[in-house]
């Protein structure tokens, strides 16, 4: 039977297909590979998803090599990380339908194949962050991630992607070092690196100053591969000069995928009750947070380069999220991970009409998108929905998460956070008219190109546009897991 194996499948799958990428050679078969390995990876995550929701406990235990936890690595799935899981594949198998003539178009021929490579490799390591239940296997599936995520950034068009491929390695390989070290430190004080047995283990240690230890170095570590703010200097270069297809991936998907280590390190690892309560984790961080919500947002008004806009405003999304988990309620961190999940669809969606936007025309500044809306009117429409989203307009994913945001800080009597929350929002209406008003108001120049992007980039890129107003309408799926990930959290059960 296939079923009891999926916690390992799910990241063996792409795993093995990356490496025939590279023995057959073929850019066509490279594709093909990348292609099923990607949704093959979806499938499993819907099927995973709906076992832990059907699931009596809520948990889905897989023993590697038939060694029993904590002696042997364990894959342990519950609805939090079988969210993100799902989140991440689904990115993953929609912009891989994207890439193909994205990439034709920006990367050379004998480049291509290599992509593939590190695109399934990337893809493989987050979801095995994820899906491990083991401390230390989450630092090898990020530096599996990350390492491809340099590669893939490296392979952009201008020599300036070379630079922020090599900043991002600097930034990575320091939040890397911070997260081993108190990874380190927890397995010196307690002996063990399954993440069951340390949320077992370490809240009896609370007062240790080891323990203290670990809880910082961990959190500066995490911090710098989430981009949070004011840890976030390899990000706006780094989606910026990237290739479009990459920008939407890692946009959508590798800083979520830190947020959620953040969240699983310090709630279940740690403890709700020893992070907030004992350590005030959510005052920490919610200074930080709302300074990235206005300076990012802030920073984004004055870009030319919408691709380094839109970078600035992930900068601010990951500032939202992160908000949710300061006010250390179940409510707060409720928004914070539906936050995460909402915001992988609306800013992909926005970077994927970007890459058909530069398929087209060659560059994605906004002066090139002057009168856009009538030579490309799909793609047009498909950017204005993304960044509806982000604004928070109604009947948009965008709108619940922030309401549930601006709900949790009102039910904490914070009105004063709520204002900063609709403040903040307004922002982000200022960066995204910038490029309405271009599209739409302007006379495009003389000659400038027309026509629409690929059928697959199209279908791709409206593919997220209609989940993130789906996901406006009908939230049982994204609201309910969402809640029930916040509940085990913050000791509520399953």
């Amino acid at each position: 039977m296939i079923l009891p194996h999926l916690p390992a499948l799910q990241v063996v799958v792409p795993l093995l297909a990356a490496p025939l990428c590279v023995v057959l050679r073929r850019t066509a078969v490279a594709y093909g590979l990348a292609f099923l390995a990607s949704w093959a990876a979806f499938a499993i995550s819907v099927l995973l998803l709906l076992q832990v929701l059907d699931s009596p406990g809520g948990v889905i235990s897989y023993e590697l090599g038939g060694w029993a936890p904590p002696w042997g690595i364990e894959y342990r799935i519950d609805p939090l990380n079988a969210y993100v899981m799902l989140i991440v594949a689904a990115i993953g198998a929609v912009v891989i339908t994207y890439a193909g003539p994205s990439v034709a178009r920006e990367i050379a021929e004998p480049q291509r194949y290599l992509f593939y490579t590190s695109y399934l490799l990337c893809l493989s390591g987050l979801l095995g962050v994820t899906v491990t239940g083991d401390a230390f296997n989450v630092f090898v599936f990020l530096e599996i991630s990350s390492l491809s995520s340099y590669i893939l950034i490296s392979v952009g068009a201008t020599p300036k992607a070379l630079t922020a491929a090599y900043r991002y390695l600097i930034f990575g390989t320091i939040g890397a070092t911070f997260y081993l070290i108190g990874v380190g430190l927890l397995y010196q004080m307690t002996g063990t690196l399954n993440m069951a047995d340390l949320a077992q283990r370490v809240p009896p240690l609370a007062g240790n100053r080891t323990i203290l230890v670990a809880f910082a170095f961990i959190a500066v570590g995490v911090g710098m591969k989430a981009a949070l703010f004011p840890l976030h200097i390899w990000l706006p270069n780094a989606y910026a000069y990237a290739p479009s297809v990459v920008s939407a991936f890692l946009a959508a998907t590798a800083t979520k995928v830190a947020v959620y280590v953040l969240i699983r390190v310090y709630l279940t690892i740690f403890g709700a009750e020893f992070s907030i309560a004992g350590m005030g984790i959510g005052y920490v961080f919610m200074p930080f947070a709302i300074a990235a919500m206005f300076v990012g947002s802030a920073v984004a008004i004055f870009q030319p380069d919408v691709k380094r806009m839109l970078a600035y405003s992930s900068v601010a999304q990951i500032g939202y999220i992160v908000l949710g988990f300061g006010i250390a309620t179940a409510l707060g961190v409720t928004a914070g991970i539906l936050h995460l999940f909402n915001h992988a669809l609306m800013k992909g969606s926005m970077f994927l009409a970007l890459g058909c936007v530069f398929y087209r025309t060659g560059a994605v500044t906004i002066e090139s998108m002057h009168g856009l809306a009538g030579r490309m009117p799909w793609t047009t429409a498909a950017f204005v929905g993304g960044g509806l989203g982000i604004i928070g307009v109604p009947l948009t994913a965008g709108f619940i998460s922030k309401w549930y945001l601006v709900t949790a800080a009102l039910e904490r009597g914070w009105w004063w956070l709520a204002a900063l929350i609709l403040l903040s929002s307004l922002l982000a209406i200022v960066y995204v008219w910038r490029v309405v008003e271009a599209a739409y108001f302007r006379p495009a120049p003389a000659g400038a190109p027309a026509g629409e992007a690929p059928f697959p980039m199209l279908v791709a890129t409206w593919a997220l546009v209609a989940a993130n107003v789906y996901f406006g309408l009908d939230t049982r799926l994204s609201v309910g897991v969402a809640e029930r990930a916040a509940a085990a959290l913050m000791g509520g059960g399953p």
